[in-house]
């Protein structure tokens, strides 16, 4: 049925069926420009007709000559682009009137009678669907027409351009006497319907514009949703990555401190563990895969869960970094990949213990009432990955009845001191925690209280990550 628009100018939709481009609008408008006469009106329209004719078979010919506005953009620069809208409906006596965009351009249109002219027409550019939904069958009819014991789904055309085109704005155009239905398009996801009966270009126009936008600004929630869930489901699995120490039955004392150097990271290429055997040895392990990126943290957790397995299955020692190696190499993605590690397996009685450097700087020993000290680390290997057949020798250190055991990855050392490029050091870090342990700070204080000065020193966030595992026994 014809809608009655008074006053309006209409333009006739889907039996004019194919793809109407910016000619007709084009042409107008250079007819309009000032000192424009009749002629170039006619003229105008008259290409306009000849442009539309051809736009109906989807294309403009190669040989055809541009458009005016096409020809008035390369004296002006770019024309700008305005709102698209597509029209989907099979009534080819519908009538919609002209529209127009924020800035006052028109509103293109295209029609389509079917979904299948639909998916054709539906481009980059068009940012809105128009819908025209057929008048609703009685209820005796449409049960006869879905077959016994079912019902027609009335919506089931509107579902089809949602899964169609899920990024675009959906109007939908019914009659005023299917209210209920307009308002159930609504909820099955089309931005906003509109009634026949009360339809003109300022109402239309008004509704494509809010229909552009609410979309717009629905896929930006919906963008900004997905990405907060996938950052908390990445921070819940990098949280469950990070050990938990097993120390039941043991008198030490373990605290740790972690900072990765990633920006917005819980996890980087540093990894530590600690854990506690049948036997009463305590092992603790710290150590560094180069570089900061995720694969290296992925790599730096498989070598951290591989020692782990290993201890447990009673390897220490230089054979337990030998197999670590063989993991690295299988592993990495890169030959020039490699990790540094630091192990150290206390005895039960806490006096004494075994210590294996691969690449990796030299724990701190502090003694009761004695001063930090570095071990040594001359007897140490080199880092796992870079030697096929390295060895790693295992060095007895004793520990005394009271003492605690720093241990910790070069993050914490290769900080900056001032405006220069000296860097803090083993030595700067030994008279830093000395200055912290005689202000009487200890464990996760005393870490966390030494990351920070050394972290001020720099004078901002360090660039590495870093890691650092505290044993006390009291």
């Amino acid at each position: 049925m014809p809608v009655p628009v008074p006053h309006q100018r209409t333009v006739v939709l889907p039996h004019q069926a194919g793809p109407v481009d910016d000619a007709c609008a084009d042409t107008a408008r250079v007819a309009d420009a000032p000192g424009a006469g009749d002629a170039t009106a006619q003229g105008a329209r008259a290409a306009g007709q000849e442009a539309a004719q051809s736009a109906v078979q989807g294309f403009l010919e190669p040989t055809q000559p541009l458009p005016a506005e096409q020809r008035l953009s390369a004296d002006h620069g770019p024309a700008p682009q305005g709102l698209t809208l597509l029209l989907i409906g099979e009534d080819p006596n519908s009538h919609v009137p002209e529209m127009w965009d924020w800035a006052g351009r028109k509103v293109r249109l295209r029609t389509a009678r079917n979904l299948t002219e639909a998916e054709r027409l539906l481009t980059d550019d068009v940012h809105c669907i128009l819908l025209d939904l057929s008048p609703q069958a009685p209820e005796g009819r449409a049960e006869r027409d879905a077959g016994p014991g079912a019902r027609g789904d009335e919506l089931g055309v509107l579902r089809d351009v949602l899964r169609l085109a899920p990024s675009h704005a959906v109007l939908v155009l019914t009659y005023e006497t299917d209210a209920e239905r307009a308002a159930d398009a609504v909820r099955v996801g089309a931005q906003d319907y509109l009634f026949r009966d009360e339809l003109d270009g300022a109402v239309l126009s008004r509704a494509v514009r809010y229909a552009v936008e609410r979309k717009r600004a629905d896929l930006a929630q919906r963008q900004l949703t997905e990405s907060r869930m996938l950052a908390q489901e990445n921070a819940r699995l990098e949280r469950g990555l990070l050990p938990t120490p097993l120390l039941d039955g043991s008198d030490l004392r373990f605290a740790a401190c972690y900072r990765p150097g990633r920006s917005r990271a819980l996890l980087g290429g540093d990894f530590y563990d600690t854990v506690r055997t049948p036997d009463g040895t305590v092992h603790a392990m710290i150590g560094d895969v180069c570089g900061h990126g995720p694969d290296e943290a992925a790599l730096g957790v498989e070598l951290r869960i591989a020692w782990r397995a290993l201890t447990f299955a009673g390897l220490s020692g230089d054979e337990l970094l030998a197999t670590l190696q063989k993991v690295l190499e299988h592993e990495r993605a890169d030959d020039e990949i490699f990790a540094t590690l630091c192990t150290v397996d206390i005895s039960a009685d806490g006096r004494r213990a075994g210590l294996c450097l691969a690449g990796h700087p030299a724990p701190l020993l502090a003694k009761a009432g004695e001063s930090p000290q570095l071990l040594p680390y001359e007897f140490g290997g080199p880092a796992l990955g870079l030697l096929p057949h390295a060895r790693w020798p295992r060095r007895q250190v004793e520990l005394g009845g009271s003492w605690s055991l720093m241990m910790y990855t070069d993050g914490l050392i290769e900080g900056r001191i001032g405006v220069g490029n000296q860097r803090l050091g083993q030595d700067g870090m030994t008279e830093l925690v000395s200055r912290q342990m005689a202000a009487g700070l200890s464990g996760e204080e005393l870490l966390d209280a030494s990351v920070r000065e050394v972290r001020d020193l720099n004078g901002g966030e360090l660039t590495d990550d870093v890691a650092v595992l505290l044993l006390d026994r009291r």
